[in-house]
C-alpha cells in the first residue's frame, strides 16, 4: 500500500469525520450553547454508528447513515449557519481534536501492526463486520456464529465510517484510536471550559499521565517498553491499564474505545449539575437526548462500564432533581438510554459473567499505592481540612484497616471527607465516583472463566480503567481550581499563552517519532499488515487474495494457542473460520464441550481424507488454508478429489470444495 494510498485515506477519514460533526453542531445549540462544536464531535460519531447499524438491521447500506447528516447539513446551509466567522471563532476546538488525532496517529505510523495483544481479535471483529455489514455480525472465529455474544458496537462504529470513507479494514484499525483520543480530548477540554475556565487545559493531562508504579519503574532503569507493561501488572493477578498505557499499547478494544464516549458523558453530566437551572424546558429535553444518546452508547461499546456510569447518571439525575425540583434527568435519561438500543439488547446472549463474588485477598497497599499514589497525595491534601473539623471522619479507614481491607481504608478517608461536604460539585462527584470504585474493587469481583490466581483479573482491569478517568478527571480539575484561584493564570500574557499551547503540541506531534515503541516491527505505516510481507510473505499474499475474494466464506485454518500467530487467515480477512483462538471463544460462550469438538474436527478435516469433505460441509466451509502453520500443526493428508487448488504460491496453497 502506498503512502499516497494511505494518505488519501487518511484525509477521506478527517473528510467523513469533520463533515459529519459540522452537521450537527448547529442543532446543539440551543442545547448546549458554547460547547455545541466540541460535543459534536463524539455525538456525531455516536449517531453515525447507531443509524449505520439499524440500517444494517434493516438489510439496508450502512453508507446511507449519512443522509439524515447530509439533511442537517443543508438545513444549515439554508439558515446560513456556517459563517467564516463561526468557524474561526471554535477553531481551538478543531485545533484540540487534531492535535490529539495526529499525535496518536503518528503512534500507530510508528507501530501500526496487528500482531500481539488482542489485536488479532480486535482486526477480526472490525473484519468481519467491514466485509459483510450484518446484524448481529459474524463471528469470524465461530463459524455460524454471531458477535451477539460479544459487545461489538465499538467496532461496528469505525467499521462503519471505513465502509463509508473507503478505508481498508488494516488503516481503520490505525485510524480508530486517533478519532477516540481526538474526540476524547475534545471533551476532556470542554470539561475544563466548563467547570475551570482559567485553566481549561487542565483536563487534558489525564492523556500523558503515568502512575507512580511508572517513575519507580523508570527510576530502576527498566527500558521504556517493559516499564509500561510492568507499570499495569502492579497488583497480583490483575491488569491495571491507565489512560496512556491503553492508547500506547495500541489494542482496539472495547475498553479503549468506549473512553471517548465517557469524555462525553461526564462533560454532559458537569454540564446538566452546573447549567439545568438556566436551561429552558425544550434545551433541557434536548439535554436529556445527548446525555441519553451517551449513556445508551456504552453497553454496546462496552458493557462493563455501564454498571459504573449507570449508577453515576442516578445520582446525578438525583441531585438535580433535589436542587432544582425536576425530575426529568432522572426519569427520562435512563429509559432513554435503553431505548435507543433496544434491538440489540434484545439480540445479546453473552455468557462471560456469572455473578459476583467475594474478594479473598485484598490488595496490598504498597500496590495500590503505585496505581493510585498520585491522586490519592491530592485527595489527601485536599481532605486535611475536613478531617481537622471532622475528626469523626478518621473512623471509617480505622475500621477498614483493622478489618484487614488497609488499601480499602486509604481510599476511605478522601471518600469520606468528601461526602461529608454539604453540597457535592461536579468535581467532588467524580472524585467520589471513583474512589467508590476503587473501593467496591476491594470487596467484589464479577466471576469469569478466568478463575485461579486471576479470578479478579478482569473485575479491576476495567474497574480501574473507568476509575482512572474519573478520578484524574477529578482530581486535575480540582488542582485546576487551585491554579486558578492563585492568579498564575492570569499573570501569563495572550501571546504566552498562545505560545505555552504551540509547545505543549509540538511536543505532543515530535513524542510519537521520538519514543521508540515500535515493538521491533518498524514498518512505519498505517497498513496494519505490511509487516506480514517481511515475516509472512506466503501468508501476506493469500491473505491478500482472499481479501479479494466477494460472497459469504467459511474457511478452515490451522486451530493453535490463543495470543499466538493462530486464527491469522480468518482475524486478517474476515472470513469466518471453523474456530479462531479457542480462549477467547470460551471466554464468550462459556461450551467447552462445543469448542473442543471443532477443535477436533478440524484436525480431522486435515489429517483424515475420509472424513475432511463431510466435515467442511458440516460447517459450511468453502475453503481450506494450507500454509506454514497448518504443516507445522498437522500431518496433511487431504482427500484426492473433492478439493480443487485456486491459489498456490509462496508456500500457501487455498483448497476450493467442489
Amino acid at each position: 500500500m502506498s503512502p499516497e494510498a494511505q494518505v488519501l485515506m487518511v484525509v477521506s477519514w478527517i473528510v467523513l469525520i469533520k463533515a459529519i460533526q459540522c452537521a450537527l453542531w448547529p442543532r446543539l445549540t440551543t442545547v448546549l450553547g458554547e460547547f455545541a462544536y466540541p460535543a459534536a464531535y463524539p455525538l456525531s460519531i455516536l449517531l453515525f454508528g447507531a443509524a449505520s447499524w439499524y440500517l444494517a438491521l434493516l438489510h439496508l447500506p450502512v453508507q446511507a447513515a449519512l443522509l439524515p447528516f447530509a439533511a442537517l447539513a443543508a438545513y444549515a446551509l439554508w439558515r446560513r449557519e456556517y459563517t467564516v466567522e463561526e468557524f474561526k471563532r471554535f477553531a481551538h476546538w478543531d485545533a484540540v481534536f487534531l492535535v490529539f488525532f495526529t499525535s496518536m496517529l503518528l503512534f500507530r505510523f510508528v507501530n501500526p501492526t496487528i500482531s500481539f495483544a488482542e489485536k488479532f481479535m480486535d482486526h477480526a471483529f472490525l473484519a468481519s463486520i467491514m466485509r459483510e455489514p450484518v446484524v448481529p455480525p459474524l463471528d469470524p472465529w465461530f463459524a455460524g456464529g454471531t458477535l451477539d455474544i460479544y459487545y461489538y458496537m465499538g467496532y461496528w462504529t469505525p467499521g462503519a465510517l471505513g465502509i463509508t470513507a473507503g478505508v481498508p479494514s488494516s488503516v481503520v484499525f490505525n485510524l480508530g484510536l486517533p478519532t477516540v483520543l481526538g474526540a476524547a480530548a475534545v471533551m476532556a477540554y470542554a470539561t475544563g471550559r466548563l467547570l475551570v475556565p482559567k485553566a481549561a487545559w487542565i483536563p487534558l493531562l489525564i492523556f500523558p499521565l503515568v502512575n507512580p508504579a511508572f517513575l519507580w519503574e523508570a527510576l530502576s532503569g527498566t527500558p521504556m517498553q517493559t516499564l509500561l507493561w510492568n507499570s499495569t501488572r502492579v497488583i497480583d493477578g490483575t491488569i491495571n491499564e491507565y489512560t496512556m498505557f491503553s492508547f500506547l499499547w495500541g489494542d482496539l478494544h472495547p475498553h479503549v474505545l468506549g473512553i471517548f464516549g465517557q469524555f462525553l458523558l461526564i462533560f454532559l453530566l458537569c454540564y446538566a449539575l452546573t447549567r439545568w437551572e438556566g436551561l429552558g424546558r425544550n434545551a433541557r429535553i434536548g439535554l436529556v437526548a445527548c446525555t441519553a444518546v451517551s449513556l445508551g452508547s456504552i453497553p454496546p461499546i462496552n458493557s462493563w462500564d455501564v454498571l459504573l456510569y449507570a449508577p453515576l447518571v442516578v445520582v446525578a439525575g438525583l441531585l438535580i432533581w433535589r436542587r432544582h425540583g425536576d425530575p426529568l434527568f432522572l426519569v427520562a435519561v435512563p429509559p432513554l438510554s435503553i431505548a435507543l438500543y433496544a434491538p440489540y439488547y434484545l439480540q445479546f446472549a453473552g455468557a462471560g459473567v456469572e455473578g459476583a463474588g467475594l474478594v479473598t485477598a485484598p490488595t496490598d497497599p504498597v500496590q495500590f499505592l503505585l496505581v493510585h499514589g498520585f491522586f490519592l497525595a491530592v485527595l489527601y491534601a485536599a481532605s486535611a481540612r475536613d478531617v481537622l473539623a471532622r475528626p469523626w471522619l478518621l473512623g471509617a479507614p480505622a475500621i477498614l484497616g483493622l478489618a484487614g481491607y488497609v488499601a480499602a481504608g486509604i481510599a476511605a478517608l478522601p471518600l469520606a471527607a468528601i461526602l461529608s461536604r454539604r453540597r457535592l460539585s461536579p468535581i467532588d462527584l467524580l472524585c467520589a465516583a471513583g474512589l467508590v470504585i476503587v473501593i467496591i474493587c476491594e470487596f467484589f469481583y464479577l466471576k469469569d472463566n478466568m478463575g485461579g490466581v486471576y479470578y479478579r483479573l478482569n473485575s479491576v482491569f476495567k474497574c480501574y480503567s473507568v476509575a482512572w478517568i474519573l478520578l484524574g478527571t477529578g482530581v486535575l480539575l480540582m488542582l485546576g481550581e487551585r491554579i486558578a484561584g492563585t492568579g498564575l493564570v492570569d499573570r501569563v500574557a495572550g501571546k504566552r499563552k498562545h505560545a505555552l499551547a504551540a509547545v505543549a503540541a509540538l511536543a505532543l506531534l515530535i513524542a510519537p517519532l521520538a519514543i521508540d515503541l515500535d515493538f521491533g516491527y518498524a514498518s512505519r505505516s498505517l497498513d496494519g499488515l505490511a509487516w506480514l510481507q517481511t515475516q509472512h510473505p506466503g501468508d501476506a499474499a493469500a491473505i491478500a487474495w482472499l481479501q479479494a475474494e466477494e460472497g459469504s466464506l467459511i474457511l478452515v485454518e490451522a486451530v493453535g494457542g490463543d495470543y499466538t500467530h493462530a486464527g491469522r487467515v480468518s482475524a486478517f480477512t474476515g472470513i469466518p473460520t471453523v474456530l479462531g483462538q479457542p480462549f477467547h471463544e470460551q471466554m464468550w460462550r462459556s461450551d467447552w464441550d462445543a469448542i473442543s469438538k471443532r477443535k477436533a474436527d478440524v484436525q480431522a478435516i486435515y489429517e483424515n481424507p475420509t472424513e475432511c469433505l463431510a466435515l467442511m460441509e458440516k460447517y459450511g466451509a468453502t475453503i481450506l488454508y494450507v500454509g506454514d502453520l497448518e504443516e507445522e500443526t498437522y500431518q496433511i493428508n487431504l482427500p484426492a478429489d473433492g478439493l480443487m487448488p485456486v491459489y498456490n504460491a509462496a508456500g500457501v496453497t487455498v483448497y476450493e470444495r467442489t
